[in-house]
């Protein structure tokens, strides 16, 4: 039945690749595709779990008679959980640094970026956005990032069309940013709870890349910018539904927020706890700090909204259960066997990991970068190569690959859907002006990766 869950897996890539045209959400694909693959793997799971897991399971059954029952029991147990522990790290991260962000947004922390980025200079606004976009990316996921700085960008700039180039200036750079540290997107983070990665090796190898990748971009774009462009006349924005903070509380905040998630990896290595208990903690320190500095609200009613984060936002479920969907699915392929199987084929008939790298850009254009990322996570993870050890150049390669590879079509990472619900891009423009100069900056990058690696 493993051609079955192949099957399953293969449509759901599909329905990622069409959705502007099936109009099919592909969080909810990514769910029933999981679901699905699962349901076929355990109506088969003696099968498999015998192939696959044989040891393991003769250790399970202790002598007992081998019935449907209790392979049941030994795959929710043994296999099952596994792949949902994986993803639970990743998520419960992913919600801790959502409710960070809206506790900062909420409490004006980010008007200090909206303050630096007021110009009328478009080619003084895109270095400006592309820079403050790429460090922010660094530290929380990307497509939080992307959601807030096309908020903030549509709050600036009047043209449509500038906005539309401004926001895949932003998707890049969010990936860009994302893709250089073990926090900044959900294939990062993935590779770093896997253990594949260590935070100062990782990012130490792909920081030039990623900046090269990115300011290559940014100046064939540059080029392009008209002199002025017409600014949105409006006030700043209200805030007298939650607080009012004077700017030293604000900057506090934003400096507890983006300084803590930069202690997580060593926070992590101190501990060997996983990384989503540090996002946690900062999140507590980060709660407590915004309620003494609204302290002389907290008896009225304007403090209700302000005492419970609004983390889960549509995009950020979104996310969060598109990650979990594409783990499950990729677990039940992985356990069906044809994932070790496309290992051992690719190492015969390829073996360049450079190739394989390109291979997998291209894929994550058409079929999102997380699916991509977590089946070659599944598939290289236990080689005995050494490329694909812990901190082998491999895991770098391939973030790097599936993060440029994402930004070249919309569809291909969730920051880019997201730039198409909220300022409405189409692909057919983002690939005739903005694809040929996002693939200058994958190449160049790629090189610097090659030359250094």
């Amino acid at each position: 039945m493993a051609i079955g869950i192949v099957a399953i897996f293969l449509t759901a890539l599909l329905l990622f690749a069409t959705e502007q045209l099936n109009s099919m959400n592909k969080a909810a694909v990514a769910i029933f595709a999981g679901t699905m693959c699962w349901l076929l793997y355990i109506m088969w799971g003696a099968d498999f779990a015998q192939a696959e897991h044989q040891g393991e399971l003769t250790d399970f059954l202790n002598g007992t008679a081998l019935t449907s029952s209790n392979v049941k029991d030994f795959i929710a147990g043994s296999v099952f959980f596994r792949y949902m522990l994986e993803a639970a790290n990743v998520v419960l991260f992913l919600l801790a640094t959502a409710s960070i962000v809206e506790v900062l947004d909420n409490n004006g922390c980010f008007d200090f970026i909206h303050e630096a980025l007021h110009t009328k200079y478009p080619k003084r606004f895109l270095w400006g956005v592309a820079g403050i976009t790429f460090l922010i990316s660094a530290n929380l996921d990307n497509l939080t990032t992307v959601c807030l700085m096309l908020a903030l960008m549509h709050r600036l700039v009047a043209d449509e069309r500038m906005r539309w180039t401004f926001g895949a200036v932003i998707v890049l750079a969010a990936n860009c940013g994302g893709a250089f540290t073990v926090i900044g997107d959900t294939t990062s983070l993935a590779l770093w709870t896997k253990e594949l990665v260590t935070p100062t090796d990782y990012s130490s190898l792909l920081v030039l890349p990623c900046v090269t990748a990115l300011c290559t971009t940014l100046a064939l774009v540059h080029f392009k910018m008209p002199y002025t462009m017409p600014l949105v006349r409006t006030l700043p924005p209200y805030r007298g539904d939650d607080t009012v903070l004077n700017r030293w509380q604000r900057g506090l905040m934003l400096a507890v927020g983006i300084g803590g998630l930069w202690f997580i990896p060593t926070f992590h290595r101190i501990t060997h706890l996983p990384p989503f208990l540090g996002a946690l903690c900062v999140l507590s320190v980060l709660w407590i700090v915004n309620e003494l500095c609204n302290r002389h609200l907290l008896r009225s009613d304007m403090m209700v909204r302000r005492r419970n984060p609004l983390a889960l936002q549509y995009q950020n479920i979104q996310n969060i259960l598109f990650f979990i969907g594409m783990t499950l699915a990729v677990g039940a392929v992985n356990e069906s066997g044809v994932l070790p199987d496309f290992y051992r084929w690719t190492t015969e008939h390829i073996g360049n990991i450079y190739i394989i790298g390109i291979a997998s850009a291209a894929a994550s254009a058409v079929f999102n970068n997380v699916s991509v990322m977590l089946g070659n996570i599944a598939a290289f993870s236990h080689a005995d190569d050494a490329v694909f050890a812990q901190n082998g150049t491999f895991w770098p390669l391939l973030s790097y690959c599936t993060a440029m590879g994402g930004s070249l079509l919309t569809i291909g990472t969730m920051g880019g859907f997201a730039l198409w619900r909220m300022e409405g891009v189409t692909l057919r423009w983002y690939v005739r002006h903005f694809l040929p100069k996002a693939l200058a900056g994958f190449t160049a990058g790629g090189l610097v990766f090659w030359i250094i690696s």
